[in-house]
C-alpha cells in the first residue's frame, strides 16, 4: 500500500474483490486487515464471515458473525446484525448446534 494511503475501506473492498474472483484465503487477510483498522465495521464482518464459510473454517466464520452482529447492534445496523444472524444459524444448524 502507497504510505497514507491504506483505510479499512480500502482493505473491505480488496477482500470484496478476492471473495468475488473466488479467492477467498486472499480475501481474509484484507478484510481481517480492515478490521484492525476498524473493528466497528459491520460489512467488513459479514464478508469475512462469508469469506471463512466459503473456505470451509464454519467454527470461525460462526464466531466472526456473533461479533459481527454484537457490533452492528452497538451501532444502530440493525439490517447487518439481521443478515448475519441468518448466517449463523446456517451455520450452527450445518454444525448440528442448538441455535442461540
Amino acid at each position: 500500500m502507497a504510505a497514507g494511503k491504506e483505510s479499512a475501506l480500502l482493505r473491505f473492498s480488496l477482500g470484496n474483490e478476492y471473495l468475488k474472483q473466488g479467492d477467498a484465503a486472499t480475501a481474509i487477510g484484507h478484510l481481517r486487515r480492515a478490521l484492525e483498522l476498524d473493528a466497528g465495521y459491520s460489512a467488513a464482518w459479514k464478508l469475512l464471515g462469508k469469506a471463512l464459510t466459503d473456505q470451509g473454517a464454519l467454527e470461525e466464520a460462526l464466531a466472526t458473525y456473533r461479533r459481527g452482529i454484537e457490533v452492528a447492534q452497538n451501532k444502530g445496523d440493525k439490517q447487518a446484525a439481521k443478515e448475519m444472524a441468518v448466517f449463523a444459524r446456517r451455520i450452527e444448524k450445518s454444525l448440528g448446534l442448538p441455535a442461540r
